[in-house]
Protein backbone atom coordinates (compact mmCIF):
# COMPACT_ATOMS: atom_id res chain seq x y z
CA UNK A 1 0.00 0.00 0.00
CA UNK A 2 0.68 3.38 -0.82
CA UNK A 3 0.50 6.35 1.54
CA UNK A 4 0.39 10.07 0.60
CA UNK A 5 1.37 12.17 4.08
CA UNK A 6 0.82 15.92 3.22
CA UNK A 7 1.73 18.73 5.29
CA UNK A 8 1.29 22.28 5.03
CA UNK A 9 3.16 24.60 7.42
CA UNK A 10 2.84 28.30 8.50
CA UNK A 11 0.33 30.37 8.21
CA UNK A 12 -2.83 28.74 6.02
CA UNK A 13 -6.79 29.03 5.50
CA UNK A 14 -8.79 25.37 4.85
CA UNK A 15 -11.69 25.30 3.32
CA UNK A 16 -13.85 22.16 2.68
CA UNK A 17 -16.63 21.81 0.20
CA UNK A 18 -19.29 18.93 -1.53
CA UNK A 19 -18.89 19.03 -5.09
CA UNK A 20 -20.02 15.90 -7.69
CA UNK A 21 -20.71 14.40 -4.95
CA UNK A 22 -16.89 14.27 -3.71
CA UNK A 23 -15.40 15.58 -0.63
CA UNK A 24 -12.80 19.13 -1.86
CA UNK A 25 -10.17 20.64 0.76
CA UNK A 26 -8.49 23.76 -0.23
CA UNK A 27 -5.10 24.83 2.07
CA UNK A 28 -3.71 28.08 1.06
CA UNK A 29 -1.25 30.63 1.78
CA UNK A 30 -0.33 33.47 0.07
CA UNK A 31 -2.40 36.72 -1.20
CA UNK A 32 -4.13 37.24 -4.29
CA UNK A 33 -4.79 40.19 -5.66
CA UNK A 34 -7.80 39.20 -7.95
CA UNK A 35 -9.66 38.34 -5.28
CA UNK A 36 -8.40 40.29 -2.11
CA UNK A 37 -11.18 43.82 -2.87
CA UNK A 38 -13.61 41.49 -1.75
CA UNK A 39 -16.19 45.15 -1.75
CA UNK A 40 -17.01 43.94 -5.77
CA UNK A 41 -18.02 41.21 -7.04
CA UNK A 42 -15.76 38.10 -6.69
CA UNK A 43 -14.62 38.02 -10.56
CA UNK A 44 -15.28 34.97 -12.84
CA UNK A 45 -12.73 32.83 -13.70
CA UNK A 46 -12.29 30.36 -16.70
CA UNK A 47 -14.04 30.50 -20.50
CA UNK A 48 -16.86 28.85 -19.73
CA UNK A 49 -20.00 31.27 -18.28
CA UNK A 50 -21.90 29.40 -15.68
CA UNK A 51 -24.04 29.58 -13.04
CA UNK A 52 -22.47 30.85 -9.21
CA UNK A 53 -23.08 27.81 -7.15
CA UNK A 54 -20.76 27.89 -4.70
CA UNK A 55 -20.41 31.08 -2.35
CA UNK A 56 -17.89 32.25 0.24
CA UNK A 57 -19.23 32.32 3.58
CA UNK A 58 -16.02 34.16 5.19
CA UNK A 59 -14.19 37.19 3.40
CA UNK A 60 -10.68 35.53 2.89
CA UNK A 61 -9.15 35.57 -0.65
CA UNK A 62 -8.60 31.81 -0.55
CA UNK A 63 -12.31 31.09 0.49
CA UNK A 64 -12.59 32.90 -2.43
CA UNK A 65 -10.14 31.30 -4.82
CA UNK A 66 -11.83 27.98 -3.72
CA UNK A 67 -15.44 29.08 -4.92
CA UNK A 68 -14.11 30.77 -8.00
CA UNK A 69 -12.19 27.33 -9.04
CA UNK A 70 -15.19 24.91 -7.72
CA UNK A 71 -17.87 27.31 -10.03
CA UNK A 72 -15.59 27.42 -13.06
CA UNK A 73 -15.05 23.30 -12.89
CA UNK A 74 -19.04 22.98 -12.18
CA UNK A 75 -19.64 25.27 -15.70
CA UNK A 76 -17.00 23.64 -17.82
CA UNK A 77 -17.83 19.83 -17.06
CA UNK A 78 -21.45 17.91 -17.31
CA UNK A 79 -19.34 14.59 -16.33
CA UNK A 80 -16.44 13.41 -14.26
CA UNK A 81 -13.24 14.66 -16.04
CA UNK A 82 -9.94 12.16 -16.04
CA UNK A 83 -7.26 12.98 -13.99
CA UNK A 84 -5.02 14.81 -17.11
CA UNK A 85 -7.99 16.66 -18.47
CA UNK A 86 -9.04 18.01 -14.58
CA UNK A 87 -5.15 19.22 -14.52
CA UNK A 88 -5.06 20.64 -17.63
CA UNK A 89 -8.05 22.74 -16.88
CA UNK A 90 -6.92 23.33 -13.31
CA UNK A 91 -3.63 24.85 -14.89
CA UNK A 92 -5.76 26.94 -16.93
CA UNK A 93 -7.70 28.42 -14.19
CA UNK A 94 -4.67 29.68 -12.72
CA UNK A 95 -2.35 31.28 -15.14
CA UNK A 96 -5.97 33.34 -15.09
CA UNK A 97 -5.93 34.36 -11.76
CA UNK A 98 -1.78 34.93 -11.55
CA UNK A 99 -1.74 36.75 -15.06
CA UNK A 100 -3.93 39.77 -13.46
CA UNK A 101 -0.96 40.44 -11.24
CA UNK A 102 2.35 38.41 -11.69
CA UNK A 103 4.46 40.59 -9.59
CA UNK A 104 2.49 40.21 -6.42
CA UNK A 105 0.27 37.32 -6.39
CA UNK A 106 1.40 34.82 -3.65
CA UNK A 107 -0.74 31.28 -4.45
CA UNK A 108 0.60 28.59 -2.65
CA UNK A 109 -2.18 25.67 -1.18
CA UNK A 110 -3.19 21.87 -1.95
CA UNK A 111 -6.01 20.93 -3.42
CA UNK A 112 -7.93 17.36 -2.35
CA UNK A 113 -10.30 15.40 -4.53
CA UNK A 114 -12.30 12.56 -2.90
CA UNK A 115 -9.68 9.68 -1.44
CA UNK A 116 -7.27 9.70 -4.08
CA UNK A 117 -6.67 12.73 -5.62
CA UNK A 118 -4.13 15.50 -4.67
CA UNK A 119 -3.02 18.63 -5.92
CA UNK A 120 -0.43 21.14 -5.06
CA UNK A 121 0.15 24.24 -6.63
CA UNK A 122 3.33 26.94 -5.78
CA UNK A 123 3.51 30.89 -6.99
CA UNK A 124 5.65 31.52 -4.65
CA UNK A 125 6.97 35.28 -3.56
CA UNK A 126 7.41 37.47 -0.45
CA UNK A 127 5.24 39.79 0.98
CA UNK A 128 6.01 43.50 1.63
CA UNK A 129 8.86 44.62 3.89
CA UNK A 130 9.20 40.72 4.58
CA UNK A 131 12.26 38.47 4.11
CA UNK A 132 9.78 34.97 4.34
CA UNK A 133 9.76 33.66 0.95
CA UNK A 134 6.56 31.39 0.84
CA UNK A 135 6.87 28.80 -1.27
CA UNK A 136 6.08 25.04 -1.72
CA UNK A 137 8.76 21.80 -1.50
CA UNK A 138 8.40 18.20 -1.11
CA UNK A 139 10.36 15.03 -0.59
CA UNK A 140 9.21 11.49 -1.34
CA UNK A 141 10.09 8.94 0.84
CA UNK A 142 10.66 4.88 -0.32
CA UNK A 143 11.59 2.09 1.44
CA UNK A 144 13.86 0.94 2.80
CA UNK A 145 12.65 2.87 5.55
CA UNK A 146 15.78 1.58 7.88
CA UNK A 147 18.07 3.80 6.32
CA UNK A 148 16.07 7.00 6.89
CA UNK A 149 17.33 9.30 9.98
CA UNK A 150 15.60 12.40 9.39
CA UNK A 151 16.85 15.28 12.11
CA UNK A 152 14.60 18.52 12.20
CA UNK A 153 16.02 21.46 10.89
CA UNK A 154 14.43 23.44 13.60
CA UNK A 155 14.87 21.22 16.60
CA UNK A 156 17.09 18.81 17.51
CA UNK A 157 15.38 15.69 16.79
CA UNK A 158 15.34 12.75 14.60
CA UNK A 159 12.91 10.05 13.73
CA UNK A 160 13.65 7.05 12.73
CA UNK A 161 10.67 5.94 9.73
CA UNK A 162 11.13 2.66 9.98
CA UNK A 163 9.09 2.37 13.36
CA UNK A 164 6.03 3.86 11.57
CA UNK A 165 6.09 2.88 7.79
CA UNK A 166 6.32 -0.71 5.82
CA UNK A 167 8.16 -1.93 2.92
CA UNK A 168 4.88 -0.84 0.98
CA UNK A 169 4.94 2.69 1.94
CA UNK A 170 6.03 5.48 -0.07
CA UNK A 171 5.52 8.91 1.54
CA UNK A 172 5.22 12.31 -0.21
CA UNK A 173 5.82 14.95 2.31
CA UNK A 174 4.68 18.48 1.14
CA UNK A 175 5.51 22.02 3.16
CA UNK A 176 6.42 25.18 2.78
CA UNK A 177 10.01 25.13 3.91
CA UNK A 178 12.19 22.00 4.15
CA UNK A 179 11.23 20.33 7.92
CA UNK A 180 14.53 18.40 7.04
CA UNK A 181 18.60 18.67 7.05
CA UNK A 182 19.73 15.88 5.77
CA UNK A 183 17.02 15.14 2.92
CA UNK A 184 17.29 15.83 -1.00
CA UNK A 185 14.07 18.81 -0.87
CA UNK A 186 12.34 19.34 -4.03
CA UNK A 187 11.03 23.17 -4.05
CA UNK A 188 8.31 23.58 -6.93
CA UNK A 189 8.76 25.47 -9.74
CA UNK A 190 6.78 28.94 -9.94
CA UNK A 191 3.40 27.88 -11.96
CA UNK A 192 3.84 24.43 -11.22
CA UNK A 193 0.83 22.05 -10.79
CA UNK A 194 1.91 18.57 -9.46
CA UNK A 195 -0.50 16.01 -8.95
CA UNK A 196 0.05 13.68 -6.07
CA UNK A 197 -0.53 9.94 -6.01
CA UNK A 198 0.35 7.02 -3.39
CA UNK A 199 3.72 9.29 -2.72
CA UNK A 200 4.52 10.00 -6.07
CA UNK A 201 4.26 13.67 -8.08
CA UNK A 202 3.24 13.83 -11.94
CA UNK A 203 4.17 17.02 -13.00
CA UNK A 204 2.19 17.12 -16.42
CA UNK A 205 -1.17 16.66 -17.34
CA UNK A 206 0.16 13.87 -19.99
CA UNK A 207 2.00 12.03 -16.43
CA UNK A 208 -1.19 11.90 -14.49
CA UNK A 209 -2.85 8.76 -16.90
CA UNK A 210 -1.04 6.51 -14.52
CA UNK A 211 -3.09 7.59 -11.48
CA UNK A 212 -6.60 7.50 -13.81
CA UNK A 213 -5.41 3.92 -15.40
CA UNK A 214 -4.43 2.82 -11.74
CA UNK A 215 -8.34 3.35 -10.69
CA UNK A 216 -7.47 6.90 -8.63
CA UNK A 217 -9.17 9.45 -10.30
CA UNK A 218 -13.02 10.72 -9.55
CA UNK A 219 -15.32 8.52 -8.44
CA UNK A 220 -18.85 9.78 -7.76
CA UNK A 221 -22.28 8.72 -7.41
CA UNK A 222 -23.76 11.84 -8.01
CA UNK A 223 -22.21 12.88 -11.68
CA UNK A 224 -21.65 10.59 -14.76
CA UNK A 225 -18.22 9.38 -15.19
CA UNK A 226 -18.17 8.60 -19.24
CA UNK A 227 -14.66 8.90 -19.88
CA UNK A 228 -13.08 9.21 -23.18
CA UNK A 229 -9.75 8.03 -22.14
CA UNK A 230 -8.75 7.21 -25.41
CA UNK A 231 -9.49 10.49 -26.41
CA UNK A 232 -8.27 12.08 -24.29
CA UNK A 233 -5.00 10.33 -24.58
CA UNK A 234 -4.81 10.92 -28.37
CA UNK A 235 -5.40 14.61 -27.79
CA UNK A 236 -2.59 14.82 -25.52
CA UNK A 237 -0.56 12.74 -27.56
CA UNK A 238 -0.13 10.00 -24.51
CA UNK A 239 0.75 7.21 -27.04
CA UNK A 240 3.69 8.78 -28.65
CA UNK A 241 3.69 8.19 -32.04
CA UNK A 242 1.97 4.68 -32.04
CA UNK A 243 -0.60 3.35 -34.46
CA UNK A 244 -3.63 3.19 -31.79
Amino acid sequence: MCVCFLLFFLKKNECIYYKWGIQWCFAHNGDVPLFKDRKRKVPWIGSVEGDVIYNCIGDTDSEAIFCAILNALKARFSTLPSLPVLHEHIQFLLKEIVNHDPEFTILNFLLGCGQHVQFAYSWPGSRPGSKVWNGLHYVVREPPFHSVNTTLSDVDYAVDFSRYASDKDKIAVIATVPLTVDENWIEMRKGELILFDGGSPHLAPVDCFGPEIAGHGLLSNAIPGNIDLVGDMRRMEYFAGSDI
